[in-house]
């Protein structure tokens, strides 16, 4: 390269970079966050539990009451006490302030060294299924709860208040929290139930009766700036369709559909929120107050309770974003809930209607895995039978690459010929595509052709559930989900936030490099500046885009490379011979 052409790679690639720099630091993103009116809340005031009473709604039908209510001590506890409940998959801590979930821990799932935190960021005033009267933006429920232990998978919290009427009167009920679990479920049900004596008009602040709140956030744990390929996101299903809701840092967003699921997740793990009955009511949060811990959490808004008793059957499903896992709720008698058609396995992350072609590709990797137990190798594997199967379409687009080195030459004399004349241009162009046999589109058809299952590899590489903590070399990539590791720099690097030293993305950019060598096209003086930006500059941006990208995708993307240079090798040499021999039999 020479001299000019470095500085303006160099040049390029620090405007690029600090552009984005500038562009977060100095003018994020300013949406207008939708904020409710406050509502006048009525004070509370703690008084003994009424006498148990036969839970009944209104209009005389039968509730499914937590049993432990009928067994009220009316005693009020003066202290914070913790509780667990532990399955064969989850850990899950409780305070009975409230009632709330403090911890929720994945059992089979790591998150570096510790088990994964479905409960994160959670704060002494911001916690796990706490319950506001009212909507979003109602009081807090934060005094202690009783709390009666049913058996080892449940447990229940109450508590008794008075609430002043829309006449004035006041009334009296017990709130109670019943969470059951079941052994080998990842999903869970919580009951909440008003009990109220007779002179409890209806529980009402607005249109609402209280607010459920998720989780602050779900693990695993992860930074905004250095990996950029985590996420959260929000989602709901609307009509047997999923949609998807875009809340960024600092916004809050309400929706009003009446929905059958809501749900946050992350790239692996997620947390859906399932009413017994379609809902609409939900805000989605990420304001946090705290710059250090990230906030995503969903507010579930009840409807004003018109009777004085009442119980909301909730489920609420925390783990993996797996087919395995959520495919077991669309049929009733695959799950011990009976639940049926809950489409909760739309939260798989898939390529859409290439879903069919990521679903064979698993097949054919997970198969490679069960004669070498090793996803690395997998994937290596994978990757060469795909090179096979589409070498037709290479050699052919390479062989019409070559083709259009040959007539270069005579195309770029056409062109300076007819510079000023383009409609001539043109008619010649097509006369020498027409006697010489080239069709300039026959290099890009192939290209084209390879499109889906490129993009249905980039999907099932960078989604793949299994690569998760998946070690391929020990020392050097210990998890195929994250960044390749050789060394922890002891400080940040400035403007790209860099912590580690990666070895992958610098042999992917040579591969990219080296490819880029072997397939370049002789092009016009006009042409030459653009072209050698895009053998060296591209590859060099990549390097900085593709830093901290997983493992598992750079071992696809540069071994793809290797071997597609290698092809490239081959078929230069197979067309240098059939031209050689072409022209001896000329002579």
């Amino acid at each position: 390269m020479d001299r000019n052409t470095v500085t303006a790679i160099v040049l390029s690639t620090v405007v690029i970079v600090a552009g984005f720099t500038i562009q977060s630091k100095f003018f994020p993103n300013k949406t207008a966050i939708p904020v409710q009116p406050r509502q006048e809340v009525p004070e509370l005031t703690v008084i003994d539990s009424p006498s148990p009473a036969t839970t009944e709604d209104s209009s005389g039908k039968s509730q499914q009451e937590p049993a432990f209510l009928e067994k009220d001590s009316g005693q009020e506890v003066q202290s914070e006490q913790r509780f667990f409940i532990e399955t064969d998959l989850v850990r899950v801590e409780f305070t009975n302030k409230g009632g709330d979930i403090v911890s929720y821990k994945l059992k089979q799932h790591k998150d570096r060294d510790e088990l994964v935190e479905m409960a994160s960021s959670v704060t002494d005033s911001n916690r796990a299924f706490s319950i506001l009267l009212g909507s979003s933006e109602g009081q807090i429920l934060d005094q202690y709860f009783n709390v009666k232990r049913i058996n080892d998978n449940e447990i229940g919290f109450y508590r008794s208040f008075t609430v002043q009427n829309a006449d004035g009167s006041k009334g009296s009920f017990t709130l109670a929290k019943q969470y059951s679990f079941i052994p080998g479920q990842y999903l869970f049900e919580l009951k909440v139930t008003i009990d109220g004596d007779a002179a409890l008009d209806g529980l009402r602040f607005g249109d609402a009766a209280y607010t459920i709140k998720t989780s602050p956030q779900i693990g695993p744990r992860w930074h905004v700036k250095e990996d950029k390929y985590e996420y959260r996101k929000f989602f709901y299903l609307l009509n047997g369709k999923k949609k998807t809701v875009t809340v960024n840092a600092g916004q809050s967003k309400s929706n009003n559909e009446k929905f059958s699921w809501t749900a946050v997740a992350g790239k692996y793990f997620t947390l859906i929120a399932i009413p017994e009955a379609p809902l609409a009511g939900v805000r989605y949060s990420a304001v946090t107050i705290d710059p250090s811990v990230p906030v995503s959490q969903m507010y579930l808004t009840r409807p004003a309770i018109s009777g004085n008793r009442n119980t909301d059957l909730w489920r609420f499903y925390i783990g993996p974003r797996t087919d395995k896992n959520l495919a077991m709720y669309n049929i009733s008698t695959n799950n011990p809930f009976g639940i049926g058609d809950a489409k909760l396995n739309e939260m798989v992350e898939s390529s859409g209607i290439l879903a069919p072609l990521e679903i064979l590709l698993k097949l054919i990797m997970e198969l490679f895995y069960s004669f070498i137990p090793n996803w690395g190798i997998s994937i290596i594997l994978m990757t060469i039978l795909m090179r096979i199967v589409i070498f037709p379409l290479t050699k052919k687009s390479s062989e019409a690459t070559l083709k259009m080195q040959e007539h270069a030459p005579k195309m770029q004399e056409i062109q300076a010929k007819y510079k000023g004349n383009p409609q001539k241009l043109n008619e010649e162009m097509a006369k020498f595509y027409q006697s010489s046999g080239y069709n300039p589109l026959s290099g890009c058809l192939p290209l084209l052709i390879q499109f889906p299952l490129i993009f249905a590899m980039y999907n099932l590489f960078n989604n793949y559930f299994e690569f998760r903590g998946a070690m391929f070399i020990p020392g050097w990539i210990p998890d195929l989900s994250q960044g390749d590791s050789v060394l922890a720099f002891p400080f940040t690097v400035p403007l790209v936030n860099w912590t580690e030293l990666r070895i992958l993305p610098i042999i992917y950019v040579v591969s990219q490099l080296l490819f880029g060598k072997v397939t370049q096209t002789p092009t016009s003086a006009q042409q030459n500046s653009s072209m050698k930006f895009m053998m060296y500059g591209m590859p060099l941006m990549f390097f900085f885009l593709f830093y901290n990208a997983p493992a598992g995708l750079l071992i696809y993307w540069t071994f793809s490379n290797i071997l597609t240079l290698g092809q490239q090798i081959v078929i230069n040499k197979m067309m240098h011979a059939k031209k050689a021999k072409g022209l001896e039999l000329v002579k």
